[in-house]
């Protein structure tokens, strides 16, 4: 009952911190777009990956100077290509200018996207701000990873279709319980030794 209690309340609080930051919007002028990758389908960008270019050309729109876009991901073992050749692809086809488009085409996970995709800018001769764009469900994790790896990132969401929101969050819940696996098992030793003195006690009694 503790340990479900337990889970429950960070579920809770996941889940908020998911909404509120899958919310915000940029607040300063990016210098770099980071796009998240995410799995092609038949080759081609499918609309979950859609939405996030979407928003990075939203954004690298009304910026001014215009800031570089860098669609990470590399290729997966079901993919006939790297997600970030096929990303770029699609945002020069949207209007973006090829010198303002740089594929990272290495990553294979979040991690990855992101400290591939500093170095790729910091090798560009460009400085600034960087702001990463993934879907509003993926979020928190991002900017989890991105503080944790010291990358200076914020990090903005775009629309997911609301059948798939769901089992995302569920992913993305566990996925963060096994990232700080360490943390929740030092926060549930209380509860576990509160359970077991519980146990003994009635145990005794009987």
């Amino acid at each position: 009952f503790f340990l479900c209690s337990y889970f429950g309340v960070v579920f809770v609080v996941v889940l908020s911190y998911a909404v509120a930051y899958g919310r915000m919007s940029e607040q300063a002028k990016p210098a770099g777009i980071v796009v998240l990758g995410s799995r092609l389908i038949d080759g081609a960008v499918p609309p979950l990956l859609r939405s996030r270019l979407d928003k990075a050309l939203e954004v690298y729109g009304r910026t001014s100077p215009r800031p570089l876009l860098i669609p990470s991901g590399g290729q997966g073992h079901d993919e006939s290509r790297a997600e970030g050749t096929a990303m770029a692809e699609y945002l020069l086809e949207a209007g973006a200018e090829p010198s303002d488009v740089l594929a990272e085409d290495q990553a294979v996970n979040t991690e990855e996207n992101l400290r591939l995709s500093a170095k790729i800018f910091a090798d560009s001769g460009r400085s600034g701000a960087l702001l990463t764009v993934t879907n509003n469900y993926h979020v928190l994790r991002a900017a989890l990873l991105a503080r944790s790896l010291k990358i200076d990132s914020e990090v903005v969401g775009s629309p997911t279709a609301r059948y798939y929101l769901p089992s995302a969050f569920l992913r993305e819940y566990v996925a963060i319980l096994v990232e700080h696996k360490w943390l929740h098992l030092v926060l549930c030793i209380p509860f576990i030794a509160f359970t077991a003195f519980f146990v003994l006690a009635i145990l005794a009694q009987g």
